[in-house]
């Protein structure tokens, strides 16, 4: 189908339109985008420079705090400054880009969660064979695959939504650009397209965040043959991911793997998504982990007698 297309930009609603309430959020977003960052980096400098976080379990942790910065970067910046101004536009242009960035770190992160329970998996069940099993390469294979998936998924969600034909209206009652709402804009039939957007992102997400769930019922299951010191390590160090990951998937599983249709609380549950998500996961894995605290610690400490 050639692509028809009279829309050269976008105008965003913004998450609320009372101009003194934008001016309180303003606040609110940048200090919390400011706390993502400095966390995720943070935590990002710390693996590298520890000795003591030689693990794999750290350095996918590395990944998936980078993962969180830049997905927050392409979103939360633009959606901060629109707050001070009235009128909300972005061009067609660059709302495919933010689209295509979206799903790609988004997509690279299910992936890496993926990878990050299937870590845990073989460190707590088949102890014996770790190094083995997660070498070096594999674990290269690994991260490769999570940024090749999130490529793909990317790719059709952009390819999908590229040749839509947008003739007008192109008002996005939202903060940012995503498949829903430009599908609800398109002059287009859209139930055959969102079939295959349900498919490839929200039924994946469900079927994954299904996936894991049993796997760590597995690992819960297995840790009756363990020591009572090593159950308490292996909980905690679960405990993180599950909760990381529930925080993860439940929010995109109710944008994505329903209906093409958009709701009213869409706005605060992708507000959840890009900047409550990336900013609890460093929390979440530093302030159940004496490693990771004490290596902070270590860090900071080294950092002060340098000056």
């Amino acid at each position: 189908m050639e692509r028809r297309n009279n829309v050269t930009e976008f105008i965003l609603l913004g998450f609320i339109q009372n101009p003194e309430g934008q001016k309180v959020l303003f606040v609110i977003f940048l200090l919390t985008y400011i706390v993502t960052v400095m966390g995720n980096l943070l935590i990002m400098v710390t693996i590298m420079a520890s000795q003591s976080l030689c693990s794999l379990m750290y350095f996918f942790l590395a990944y998936l705090s980078f993962i969180d910065t830049v997905y927050s970067t392409a979103i939360a910046p633009k959606m901060i400054i629109d707050l001070l101004y009235e009128t909300k536009t972005i061009s067609f242009q660059a709302c495919m880009t933010q689209v295509f960035i979206d799903h790609l770190f988004a997509g690279a992160e299910v992936i890496l969660l993926v990878v990050m329970a299937y870590d845990r998996y073989v460190a707590i069940c088949k102890p014996l064979r770790y190094l083995t099993i997660m070498n070096r390469w594999m674990c290269v294979l690994m991260l490769l695959g999570a940024w090749i998936g999130g490529f793909l998924h990317s790719l059709i969600q952009f390819i999908f939504t590229y040749q839509l034909p947008f003739c007008g209206p192109n008002i996005i009652d939202n903060f940012v650009c995503d498949i829903y709402p430009l599908l609800k804009l398109a002059y287009t039939n859209t139930y055959l397209i969102g079939l295959c957007m349900i498919t490839n992102g929200g039924a994946i997400c469900t079927v994954t965040f299904i996936i894991l769930l049993v796997s760590y019922a597995v690992i819960f299951h297995s840790l009756k043959a363990h020591s009572l010191e090593g159950k308490h390590k292996a909980l905690y160090t679960c405990a993180s991911h599950i909760t990381v990951v529930v925080v993860f998937f439940v929010p995109c599983i109710f944008l994505y793997a329903r209906p093409t249709s958009t709701f009213p609380i869409d706005k605060s549950v992708t507000v959840v998504v890009t900047f409550i998500t990336p900013m609890l996961n460093p929390l979440i894995y530093t302030l159940r982990n004496t490693e990771m605290k004490n290596a902070m610690r270590s860090f900071g400490a080294k950092n002060q007698s340098q000056f």
